[in-house]
C-alpha cells in the first residue's frame, strides 16, 4: 500500500533524504517488477548448441536458441557464452539435459572438457573444465547415473598430465558436477592384450547392474579391427566380459561401433560406423549376445535416437534420415527416410520430449540446422517449417555472422541439447 505524504518541510536536508528514499523505493519495486520476468525467461524453453569456429581460429562457445514452439522467437539466436578453449575438433555434450542442469561439453581434439552451468538457460556459466582424468585422457561420451553423477568414457590411459592420442585402452571415470573424479577402472582386458579397446560410447542399465561401452577409435588407429562392446557391473564397475558383434550378411556390419541406445524391449542397439544396428540382449547373464538387425546404405552414419518404438538414424549417403520400427527389436524394419538435400551431410540427433521435436545438426560448412516432427503413428519424420532463423528460411544458418559472444565467423556445431 502507498500512503500519501504531506507537509514536506523547506529543509533541504530533509527533502533530500526524503527524495533518496523514494528513489530507494522505487528502484526496490523496479527491481521486484523486472525479477519475475527474468524469471519467466529463463523458464522457457530452449536448445543449446555447442559449437566451434569453422576456421578454427577463434573459440568454441555454447548458444542458446529459443525452443518454445509458441514463442514469438521461436528458432532465434538469444544469447551465447564463449570458452577460452580454440576450436580444434568439437565434439558432443552430453544427450539430454540432467536434471541439475549442469551440463557437459567437449572439445574432442583439444582433450577438453567444460561443464556448463544452465540452471538459469539466459545467463549460461561455465562452473568448471578438465583434461586428462585421473589415469585418462581423451573422453568422448557422457551419460547420466542414477546418482546424478556422470560415467564418461576415454579413450586413452594417460601418461602423467600430457594429452595421449595413443593406446590400445582407456576406461571409464564417474565425475561429480564440480569436475571432480568419483571413481575408474581400465576397460584393458588380459584376454585380449594385443587388441585396440578404445572406450567410444555408453548406456547404462540400473535395472540389471550393467554398463554397456562400445569399442571404437576416434582417430584411424584399429578402425577396421574394431567390432566389440564390453559389459560392466555398474555397482562397482568391474569388468565382466569383452564381446563381439555380428558382422551380418555384409560381413562388415559391426565394424566400429559406436552409439549405444536402450530400447523400450530392454535390449541395447549399438549404431556401427558401418552403418549397422546391433542389438545386444542377455546382458544380465553369462552369455550376452549380439544380432546385426538392420544394415542402413553406405557408411559412416551418426548419432542415433530411440523414441518409444522408433530408431532415428543418421545417414549420410542419403543425405538424412531413416526410421525404423523395432517394436520387434529382432526384426527392425523400416518405416520412412527423410532427405534434406542432396549435399547435406547428417550427423548429431537429439529428442526434446517436451516440445516432440528432434534436433538435427550437421559440421559441414553451409549444412543449416533444423528441428525434426515425428509422427508417434507412423514413424514418418517432416522438417519443422515453423523453426526460422532471422533470415526467414526453414532452421537455423550457422553462415558467418555476430554471434552474442562478440566474435564473427561461421560457426561448426555438434552436440545439440534442449532444456527440460
Amino acid at each position: 500500500m502507498f500512503r500519501v505524504i504531506q507537509g514536506v518541510g523547506t529543509n533541504r536536508g530533509e527533502t533530500g533524504a526524503m527524495l533518496r528514499g523514494l528513489i530507494g523505493i522505487t528502484a526496490t519495486l523496479l527491481a521486484m517488477a523486472a525479477a519475475p520476468a527474468q524469471t519467466a525467461r529463463n523458464s522457457g524453453h530452449y536448445l543449446f548448441v555447442w559449437t566451434g569456429d569453422q576456421a578454427k581460429q577463434a573459440n568454441d562457445f555454447l548458444i542458446v536458441i529459443d525452443a518454445d514452439p509458441v514463442s514469438p522467437t521461436y528458432g532465434k539466436l538469444l544469447t551465447g557464452l564463449a570458452t577460452d578453449q580454440k576450436s580444434v575438433r568439437i565434439h558432443h555434450t552430453e544427450y539430454e539435459m540432467p536434471a541439475s542442469g549442469m551440463l557437459f561439453a567437449n572439445d574432442h581434439g583439444a582433450n577438453r572438457t567444460f561443464i556448463f552451468d544452465l540452471r538459469k538457460p539466459l545467463e549460461p556459466r561455465i562452473a568448471a573444465s578438465f583434461e586428462n582424468m585421473d589415469r585418462f585422457s581423451m573422453p568422448h561420451s557422457f551419460l547420466r547415473l542414477p546418482n546424478g553423477h556422470v560415467l564418461a568414457s576415454f579413450q586413452f590411459a594417460a601418461h602423467g598430465d600430457h594429452m595421449t592420442m595413443s593406446g590400445k585402452t582407456g576406461g571409464l571415470v564417474e565425475i561429480d558436477d564440480s569436475g571432480k573424479v568419483v571413481r575408474s577402472v581400465s576397460n584393458a582386458d588380459p584376454a585380449l592384450a594385443d587388441e585396440g579397446l578404445l572406450p567410444y560410447s555408453l548406456a547404462v542399465l540400473p535395472k540389471i547392474d550393467r554398463v554397456i561401452v562400445t569399442n571404437s577409435p576416434m582417430g584411424d588407429d584399429y578402425l577396421l579391427s574394431s567390432n566389440s562392446y564390453q559389459l560392466f557391473r555398474l555397482s562397482d564397475l568391474k569388468l565382466l566380459g569383452t564381446y563381439r558383434l555380428d558382422p551380418g550378411p555384409t560381413l562388415n556390419g559391426h565394424i566400429a561401433p559406436e552409439e549405444a541406445r536402450i530400447g523400450p524391449d530392454g535390449a541395447a542397439y549399438v549404431q556401427t560406423l558401418s552403418c549397422g544396428i546391433q542389438r545386444v540382449t542377455g546382458m544380465d547373464g553369462p552369455s550376452p549376445s549380439a544380432r546385426m538387425v538392420h544394415k542402413f546404405p553406405g557408411d559412416f552414419c551418426g548419432v542415433p535416437t530411440i523414441v518409444g518404438h522408433y530408431l532415428v538414424q543418421s545417414v549420410p549417403s542419403i543425405h538424412g534420415y531413416i526410421v525404423l520400427d523395432i517394436s520387434d527389436g529382432a526384426k527392425a524394419r523400416e518405416v520412412s527416410r527423410l532427405v534434406i538435400n542432396d549435399k547435406y551431410d547428417p550427423h548429431w540427433t537429439g529428442w526434446d520430449a517436451k516440445a516432440k521435436r528432434l534436433v538435427v545438426t550437421s559440421g559441414k560448412s553451409g549444412d543449416r540446422m533444423y528441428l525434426l516432427k515425428l509422427d508417434g503413428t507412423t514413424g514418418a519424420l517432416t522438417i519443422d517449417e515453423t523453426f526460422r532463423d532471422i533470415d526467414g528460411q526453414v532452421g537455423f544458418s550457422f553462415a558467418k555472422r555476430t554471434w552474442p559472444t562478440g566474435w564473427t565467423g561461421e560457426g561448426s556445431p555438434h552436440g545439440a541439447v534442449f532444456s527440460r
